[in-house]
This record gives C-alpha cells, sequence and structure tokens, in this order.
C-alpha cells in the first residue's frame, strides 16, 4: 500500500516517536524505585510480582497509552495543515479514503511501538526493582506479552473515535480537549451497566479483569466477550467510515 509507506517517510524525521518512549519512561523507573509496596498486597492475594505488572500497566492503559494516542493523532493531521500540505495530499490520483485509513493505520503502528516500549521498560524496571528490593519481580515473556496485546486490542475502538473527532473538528485543541476530557470517566464506566458501549474503558477494562484473577474479590474474572465484540467493531467501522467520507473535506472547499 503506497499511501502507507508515504505516511511513514512523513513520521520518520518528526519527534513522534519521543512522545511514545517518554510515557513508558515516566511510568516504570518509579514504580521500580517504589517497589516495596508492592509487599502489601497479601491481604488480597496477589504476588508483589503481578502487583508489579498490574499497577504499571494500569497507569498506561487508562492515562499514559490514551494520551499519547491523542497527541500522535493530532500531530498525523497537522503536518497535513502546514504549508498546505492537504491540498497537495487531495491532488494526488488516489481516496481520500485510503489516505485516510493509510494515516489510521500508521495510528496504529505507532500504539505498536507505544506497547513494545512499554514492554521494554517493564523489563527494565522489573530488573531494576529486583536489584533494589532482593526480589524476583520479572514475569516470563509470553504472559507480558499477552497482557499487552490484550491492552492493544482493547485500543483499537477507542482509537478509530479518537481519529473520527481529530478529522471532524479542525481545531486541534478542541478535538485534543474532548478526547483528553473522555479518557478521565472511564474507571467510573466500569461501574455500570454500560460500560460496553464506552470504548475508552476497554483497555482499562482487560486490565482489571486480569487483576480479578490474582486478587480476591477485586474485580470480575470473566471478559464479558457479549457485548464487547458486537459494539467495539460497530464503533470502529462506523468512526473510520465517518472519518473516510469526511477526510479533506473542509480543506477542498
Amino acid at each position: 500500500m503506497n499511501e502507507f509507506k508515504i505516511e511513514l517517510i512523513k513520521i520518520r524525521r518528526s519527534h513522534i516517536f519521543w512522545i511514545l518512549l517518554i510515557p513508558a519512561a515516566m511510568m516504570w523507573i518509579p514504580s521500580a524505585l517504589n517497589a516495596d509496596v508492592n509487599f502489601r498486597m497479601n491481604d488480597i492475594g496477589i504476588s508483589p510480582e503481578h502487583n508489579f505488572f498490574i499497577q504499571g500497566f494500569m497507569g498506561m492503559a487508562w492515562f499514559m497509552i490514551p494520551a499519547a494516542l491523542i497527541i500522535c493523532t493530532v500531530l498525523l493531521n497537522q503536518t497535513e495543515r502546514t504549508n498546505k500540505g492537504f491540498l497537495k495530499m487531495l491532488s494526488l490520483p488516489v481516496s481520500t479514503g485510503r489516505l485516510c485509513l493509510a494515516k489510521f493505520l500508521v495510528m496504529l503502528l505507532l500504539m505498536t511501538v507505544q506497547m513494545l516500549f512499554t514492554i521494554v521498560f517493564y523489563y527494565a524496571g522489573a530488573l531494576l526493582a529486583s536489584r533494589l528490593e532482593d526480589y524476583d519481580f520479572v514475569l516470563e515473556l509470553p504472559y507480558v506479552i499477552h497482557g499487552a496485546a490484550m491492552i492493544y486490542l482493547a485500543i483499537i475502538p477507542m482509537a478509530s473515535i479518537f481519529w473520527m473527532l481529530a478529522v471532524l473538528i479542525q481545531t486541534p485543541i478542541f478535538s485534543a480537549g474532548i478526547c483528553l476530557a473522555s479518557i478521565v470517566p472511564s474507571v467510573l464506566m466500569l461501574n455500570t451497566k454500560l460500560w460496553a458501549y464506552y470504548p475508552m474503558d476497554y483497555p482499562f477494562y482487560m486490565l482489571m479483569t486480569e487483576y480479578g484473577k490474582l486478587a480476591e474479590g477485586v474485580f470480575t474474572t470473566e471478559i464479558k466477550w457479549i457485548p464487547m465484540i458486537p459494539v467495539s467493531l460497530a464503533v470502529t467501522v462506523l468512526c473510520l467510515g465517518i472519518s473516510c467520507l469526511r477526510f479533506g473535506k473542509t480543506e477542498t472547499r
């Protein structure tokens, strides 16, 4: 897909990868320096190493990863709004829908990089915590990859919503503000019957379900795939459909 390759070339010279790297470091280094708190969770039956993993990924899943996703979304759009980039791009003999999907795929690729950074810094933090506390905090790689993969898949519907808002709202600060505001109530939505209809809480939901398996009485231990999967598919298709239809319409007026 040539459009996808072109989009990769555009971001190669940007500083967008620092935006993905810094949140991972900010989350795991403090977790490692305060690793002793993980020994105080024996009353709920979770081991220190699993609590270290869950607590660190909670911060990433609830705020750090969605916030990085929002910033990447805005930057991907803003790169085209300078020097009449949108008009140049739309003059190409390629449908606007394909251009829109190419940018969305780049955004998903950036989130893949974000998850890889998160895994790398988890292990760096776990090794540091192990040395500081003389206790093995390192979990097996398949378990960590599985947890990160579940969070990543849960991000996709939310990413489609953020992308749609970035396409529809021309002012970056407004689109970013609305997206950031939507993250805040995500944890509260988990405690309502409408949680499955609010994709912004999906990453946190996946993590809390895993927490429920490890800690007694904290959260449900079963992922409720129904209605989660139908809703997530419908939201993703609808938001991408609207994005493809509206992509570049304002610039071509």
